[in-house]
């Protein structure tokens, strides 16, 4: 196994999604891998956790990520944030991700979970999960 693609997956998510012109109109630049410090937008998105699994075989080093990237919003509804998710999915899987380190072998939409958390429900949070085949070279 290798996990020495995992730093690498993450800027490369991090820069194509900041890099996203229809993502960017909808969340004005909010894009975070660590929340700043202070007070933060109404609606952001935020990179959020990661589990990696083996998948070196005979050729080389390869690891299986699944990640998660979040949509986090106090606005009305959920209309607004689920229009964000669609744009982060848009941007993820019909672009190409490119590595520092190693490259994608593929990108993968798992599942999203959207709910309201915080006091009295008022924030609305949808999580993604990606999944994606990483190849060392």
């Amino acid at each position: 196994m290798s996990y020495a693609m995992a730093a690498p997956l993450q800027e490369a998510v991090y820069q194509h999604l900041t890099s996203d012109a229809g993502l960017n109109a909808l969340i004005g630049g909010a894009i975070y891998d660590a929340l700043p410090a202070g007070p933060v937008p109404e609606t952001y998105v935020s990179l959020g956790p990661e589990e990696v699994r083996d998948r070196s075989d005979a050729s080389g080093a390869g690891a299986l990520h699944r990640f998660t990237v979040s949509v986090v919003s106090e606005a009305e509804g959920f209309a607004a944030a689920k229009a964000i998710a669609a744009a982060i999915g848009d941007a993820l899987l019909n672009g190409t991700l490119v590595l520092s380190r190693g490259r994608v072998v593929g990108l993968w939409f798992e599942r999203a979970s959207a709910r309201r958390t915080g006091r009295a429900g008022q924030v609305r949070r949808i999580d993604l999960r990606f999944r994606a085949r990483v190849e060392d070279n």
